[in-house]
């Protein structure tokens, strides 16, 4: 309202102008929960799902409407953001369902577990009615029709990206990655792993300045994520894991300076978003 001048009441178009120009963040909230993505195959009634953040207890509570049998968890790495959320996931508690985990890292079932164990938390593993099994991941794998595959990121104490691929789309999820010079390189690995990725799900944690600042701390800057997407042909790039201190504005306002940054790198075709909680995109 402290926004609104008598000009921009004078009409119907007026007022309609005014509205249009009222900056996003005004008009929702990106969220603050840890990170959580799925991803919905084609005529399944399976879910793959990376991290179990606390964005998993919203997920719990959409997912049960559409009666999903199995769910498909992927582990990035086991630090506390990425677990926290699971004790709070409803379908783990449904017989009927079965729940896998996986991770390329050992001690799966023990990472989980030691969460879920007193003093930390009143409730184990072992309430969890839902069938289970753990899985160490040794090579990529096939699921419900899509190949799916990992890659090891620089990050303290290690994570892992994702990547799926059906059809002729791919996408990647990439969190808690602080980008190298090696992953910008052209070599067979990486051409396979990250060229032409229809999405990507990417760390843009940080503004330039403070990657420097926190050099090796494990999360990249949003000017690298737009580099890497531009040398990678890479069709959308979704601005992700944000920090936790920052408010709306900040982070929409981190997303138009990685649009014009794009702008002075005179790249066109590549799509930026920013992650808000709830969005869908669909391949």
């Amino acid at each position: 309202m402290e926004r609104l001048t008598p000009e921009d009441l004078e009409s119907p178009k007026s007022k309609e102008r005014f509205l249009a120009d009222l900056p996003p963040w005004l008009f929702g909230t990106v969220g603050g929960n840890s990170p959580c993505i799925s991803v919905e195959l084609d005529n399944t009634n399976e879910l793959i799902v990376f991290d179990a953040g606390s964005g998993i207890r919203e997920l719990g509570m959409v997912s049960a409407k559409k009666n999903y049998s199995k769910y498909h968890i992927f582990f990035s790495h086991f630090h506390w953001d990425h677990i926290m959320g699971l004790p709070f996931f409803s379908p783990a508690y449904n017989p009927g369902v079965k729940l896998y985990f996986y991770s390329p890292m050992e001690g799966v079932e023990l990472a989980l577990q030691k969460q879920m164990a007193p003093p930390h938390f009143p409730v184990n593993m072992d309430s969890m009615a839902a069938q289970k099994e753990y899985h160490t991941l040794r090579k990529p794998m096939n699921l419900m029709g899509a190949s799916l595959f990992y890659r090891k990121m620089n990050h303290p104490g290690d994570s892992y990206s994702f990547k799926v691929e059906q059809g002729n789309h791919k996408i990647i999820y990439a969190t808690d990655t602080e980008l190298l010079s090696e992953d910008f390189m052209r070599t067979e690995e990486n051409t396979s792993y990250f060229q032409d990725a229809d999405l990507i799900i990417m760390d843009a944690q940080y503004t330039l300045g403070e990657a420097m600042e926190k050099y090796n701390w494990g999360h990249s800057a949003f000017s690298f994520a737009v580099d890497f997407a531009a040398n990678w042909n890479i069709k959308h790039v979704v601005l992700f894991h944000h920090d936790p201190t920052y408010d709306d504005h900040k982070l929409h306002t981190i997303l138009q300076s990685a649009k014009w940054y794009m702008e002075r790198l005179n790249v066109k075709d590549i799509k930026l978003s920013l992650a808000l909680e709830g969005m869908e995109i669909v391949l």
